[in-house]
């Protein structure tokens, strides 16, 4: 017991006991600096040390692209290629198997390998006959009351043909005509002077299908509007609506500019067209 105690001792004494580590300067001798230091301070140094070093490197191949340089481990790109690989290759698959099925039900057809079924077309009618005659095609109420819903609604629907209401032109802008509709020379339209930035008004309800810049005619907007009428203005020098926006009669949709290769001053170049044929505008709208 005693033995054990001094052994105890002396290894404490091992790693506790003090030395100093001096740093000199080799040709004056000279102190640099100096620090103590026992056993136990450099085995709990270097394990930490060694601990933070293993974490460090584990963290850097675990989360950074430089594991990729570590034999054993896979590149991040090598992985998506091989990804995308499978899907195409199951996608082949695929498409390989339906043709075959597609050649096969062909080969059939040519070799005359095909099972005919004989069955009584009299007693399929009549089965849908008796089928057709049991259902009760009488609208119930809550159908009925839906039906009236909706065509109340319908009932005053800009955009629902109905050839019964009247159908009013408004113009799009006030001015004087200095080029009017000639089909003789394919001038399907009427030329409007008017100041630069004058509001161009929608002559109709309707929805735009077109608004774009065109090299011969600047800046475009096309409307299509009730019972096949196409409206379009050109020469434009903004456009104030996008293709698909709904548009109500006499709302602004372009300001007047002098766009395009073909323009000859700020004006409106103005079409009406009605199931695919120019029709004359001045027949409609009073541009006074």
């Amino acid at each position: 017991m005693v033995k054990k105690e001094k052994r105890t001792k002396k290894i404490r004494k091992k790693l506790l006991h003090k030395y100093r580590l001096v740093v000199l300067n080799e040709n004056t001798f000279e102190e640099r600096f100096s620090f103590k230091l026992n056993r136990l301070n450099v085995f709990v140094f270097s394990t930490v040390f060694t601990v933070l070093l293993i974490a460090l490197t584990t963290l850097i191949i675990a989360f950074t692209p430089l594991r990729e340089y570590i034999p054993g481990y896979s590149s991040t790109k090598l992985k998506k290629k091989a990804t995308l690989l499978h899907y195409k290759t199951d996608s082949l698959q695929r498409v390989i198997s339906i043709n075959e099925q597609y050649l096969a039900s062909i080969q059939k057809v040519l070799t005359g390998d095909v099972k005919t079924v004989d069955f009584n077309k009299d007693s399929i009618v009549e089965a849908a006959k008796l089928e057709a005659s049991t259902i009760d095609l009488n609208p119930s109420a809550a159908d009925s009351l839906l039906r009236e819903k909706v065509f109340q609604e319908d009932k005053y629907n800009p955009l629902a043909e109905n050839s019964e209401l009247n159908f009013v032109l408004y113009s799009p802008l006030k001015g004087t005509i200095t080029e009017a509709y000639n089909p003789k020379e394919k001038h399907y339209a009427v030329d409007v002077v008017a100041t630069t930035n004058t509001p161009v008004k929608s002559t109709a309800d309707g929805t735009v299908i077109f608004a774009e810049w065109t090299t011969e005619t600047g800046y475009v907007i096309i409307v299509k509007h009730r019972n096949n009428l196409i409206s379009v203005y050109k020469h434009n020098g903004t456009l104030t609506k996008e293709q698909g926006e709904l548009v109500k009669a006499g709302e602004v949709i372009a300001t007047i500019g002098n766009t395009g290769e073909f323009t000859t001053g700020p004006h409106l170049h103005f079409e009406l067209w009605s199931d695919g044929y120019p029709i004359n505008p001045t027949n409609f709208i009073d541009f006074d």
